[in-house]
């Protein structure tokens, strides 16, 4: 990746990242909507961990399931992380390689988009009055009610492509021994969520091998899921041949 390419990539993460702190800073700024958001956030995590179950049982694939439930969406708030990234981001393009800036730029994105996507299934269901006891059928109508088909499309891609970078971050020798050492100067400096997640990240990768089938498997059942969800099937979330 020449200098201007990351030049690129610098500039696309800091307006997902402006984006993303922005609709963060809205929904955590009433109380009611940081509950509501956490209520839909959890939701979420337990379906996708019905989902994932096999997955997440698997002692070849559990730590990338893991990191993929948790440091790229669930209930955690990354408002941490996201706050060490924009006090950094003059020198992510001259300290990383490649594949970890694209990783962090896409991650960032993930998470401007799912914050967007998640507000407007809170005032779906809002709506509904369903958002104090969410049920699947529940959660299906509004997220036909909601639409947004084409960013839940590039959500899953942008998903794909974040497995796609951490397999090519794992792919530099020297990753491994350069995120053990940082740990502690990075704690120190006030780093510790980015660079946990990068540790996640690429240690998750590293120990599973091969992506391809992991990232098949998501991207074939959540595929399955989102045709589902907007054509009004009865059991949205059963998916009858798991890959």
């Amino acid at each position: 990746m020449s200098s201007e390419e990351k030049e690129r990539w610098v500039e696309h993460l800091r307006a997902h990242l402006a984006q993303a702190k922005a609709l963060r800073g809205a929904a955590n700024a009433d109380p009611r909507n940081a509950e509501d958001r956490l209520r839909l956030r959890t939701w979420q995590a337990d379906r996708l961990a019905a989902t994932y179950r096999d997955l997440l049982e698997s002692e070849r694939y559990h730590d990338a399931a893991r990191f993929f439930l948790t440091d790229l969406y669930g209930p955690k708030d990354f408002s941490e992380r996201d706050d060490e990234v924009e006090r950094i981001l003059p020198t992510l393009s001259a300290t990383l390689p490649a594949s970890g800036l694209r990783t962090i730029a896409l991650a960032i994105e993930v998470d401007a988009l799912s914050e967007e996507l998640d507000a407007a299934m809170v005032t779906e269901l809002r709506r509904a009055r369903a958002i104090g006891n969410i049920t699947e059928k529940a959660y299906a109508e509004a997220y036909r009610r909601a639409g947004h088909r084409r960013e839940r499309e590039l959500q899953l891609g942008l998903i794909g492509r974040i497995g796609e970078a951490l397999a090519a971050l794992v792919r530099k020798p020297l990753i491994h021994a350069a995120l053990r050492i940082m740990r502690g100067p990075a704690r120190l400096a006030g780093l510790a969520e980015l660079h946990q997640f990068l540790d996640h990240g690429y240690n998750a990768f590293h120990g599973m091998g091969e992506p391809t089938e992991f990232l098949a498997a998501i991207a074939t059942r959540e595929e399955t899921i989102l045709r589902q969800l907007f054509d009004g099937a009865s059991k949205p979330f059963e998916i009858a041949a798991r890959s």
